[in-house]
């Protein structure tokens, strides 16, 4: 008998301030009117999508003490528009990323469990963290996390999280024909967590909302954030954009599950990834040179060249080849961004590349920050989808468009009906919470995700 074949998930992340965002296009709207994100997510649903993914920036990046040109439209809170969108959503899920950094249990539990009642089970919570000082400054606890307890304090914060969740036992709440609704409070647990990062007693405030737990996403790339997802996230948000680098990163992260007492099928690993769309093979790839170009102005691609450099190059012609300056190896004029580890290995790999291929400085820009991860016909695009899924380099991915809000659009209309054709991607929602999207079962009080 045939094995059946894998389904695809997908989700669609509202591209936001980054350097995915073509803003010079005229079809380019506003990153913080609500018309831009409804129009996303409803196209999004349209599509049968998964979830709905918005990202955080807590800080406006800066590049040599000025606000870097690609932040100044604003970062809006990502739970603020998720609960707006829920009320003109009705299965997608609803992605927020927050940082457990510079946040508390107790109240980032009760505001996720809010959203995922006002949309009756479709929240999720992509948890990230940060070591920066430059970030930390904007927070009462002033300073930073040391990069080392970063994940200590984030798998404390979940764990301290999913304790509140539970906390309300499903008869906390039960129905009497005199009184109607009424509360047990025998039935709330009081919550007492002493540990190294946090130390809480008291009764939550919110009753169990429909999935139990929402949705748990994380993004690290690092040991040790492969090892927070395997032992912690139901979704996995990765960066590998070929066939190759996928399957490793899924064969790595999957093995790790086991020793947590988890089976493959509890964790999703979706990465990032961009599309280009042509009525041919040919006519995508001259697409995605020129949306390339337009990502990468001589303005940008000037600033990729200090964040590496770690030196003033505002003198040099972004449309000159590269100067023969070394990089200042303990400087950084760039503030909210991660920091390279070895500024002069990566300036050495750009080096040899722009000498290999005769680049200029926007060239080799271009050339090294990134491409597009499917380009080609839907049925192209479609199929390349396909075979990640089906060779296990991928369970799915979240989408990227590089306009906002219509950048989607195409895609659900030309390449999501050529997946549902090959019967991997499906055509109608089949259950209402994003766990049930995702095949995920809910979790049990007081046991694992």
């Amino acid at each position: 008998m045939t094995a059946p074949r894998k389904q695809v998930h997908l989700a669609a992340h509202f591209p936001g301030v980054n350097n995915t965002t073509v803003w010079a296009d005229p079809r380019s709207e506003s990153q913080i009117d609500f018309a831009s994100f409804e129009h996303l997510a409803r196209t999004a649903e349209r599509g049968r999508f998964d979830f709905f993914f918005l990202a955080e920036g807590l800080r406006l990046r800066e590049l040599k003490g000025r606000i870097h040109d690609l932040d100044v439209v604003g970062r809006p809170e990502s739970l603020t528009v998720l609960s707006a969108l829920s009320a003109v959503t009705t299965r997608l899920g609803l992605a927020a990323t927050v940082n457990a950094t510079f946040n508390e249990p107790y109240e980032l539990a009760r505001r996720l469990a809010t959203l995922d009642h006002l949309s009756e089970g479709r929240a999720a919570w992509n948890v990230v963290t940060t070591s920066d000082a430059f970030t930390g400054e904007n927070f009462r606890r002033g300073g930073y996390l040391d990069r080392a307890d970063r994940y200590t304090r984030a798998e404390e914060f979940v764990r301290l999280s999913r304790t509140l969740w539970d906390s309300w036992q499903p008869s906390a709440i039960v129905a009497d024909q005199d009184r109607g609704a009424f509360l047990r409070p025998d039935s709330i647990a009081t919550v007492r967590h002493q540990g190294r990062h946090f130390d809480i007693e008291g009764r939550f405030n919110v009753p169990r909302s429909p999935q139990g737990h929402p949705v748990i996403i994380q993004a690290g790339d690092s040991d040790e954030g492969r090892e927070f997802a395997a032992a912690t996230a139901d979704v996995i948000f990765s960066r590998h954009g070929t066939l190759e680098e996928g399957r490793a990163f899924y064969i790595d992260v999957k093995r790790r599950l086991a020793r947590h007492g988890r089976e493959p099928h509890q964790l999703k690993i979706m990465p990032a990834a961009t599309f280009a769309l042509g009525d041919t093979d040919a006519e995508a790839t001259e697409r995605a040179a020129e949306i390339r170009r337009l990502q990468v102005s001589p303005q940008t691609a000037i600033a990729f060249l200090e964040q590496i450099w770690g030196r003033d190059m505002s003198a040099y012609d972004p449309e000159g080849p590269l100067p023969d300056v070394e990089p200042a190896a303990d400087q950084s004029l760039s503030q909210g961004r991660v920091q390279l580890a070895d500024r002069v290995a990566v300036a050495a790999k750009w080096r040899a590349v722009a000498e290999e291929k005769s680049l200029t400085i926007r060239e080799l820009v271009i050339e090294m920050t990134g491409r597009q991860s499917f380009v080609g016909s839907p049925a192209t695009v479609a199929g390349q989808i396909d075979e990640f899924v089906q060779t296990d380099a991928a369970d799915g991915f979240v989408l990227v468009p590089h306009l906002t809000p219509g950048g989607l659009d195409d895609f659900v209309d030309r390449v999501v009906p050529l997946l549902q054709e090959r019967g991997v991607f499906r055509t109608e929602y089949s259950g209402t919470t994003l766990r049930d999207h995702l095949g995920l079962t809910a979790p049990v009080p007081g046991g694992a995700s």
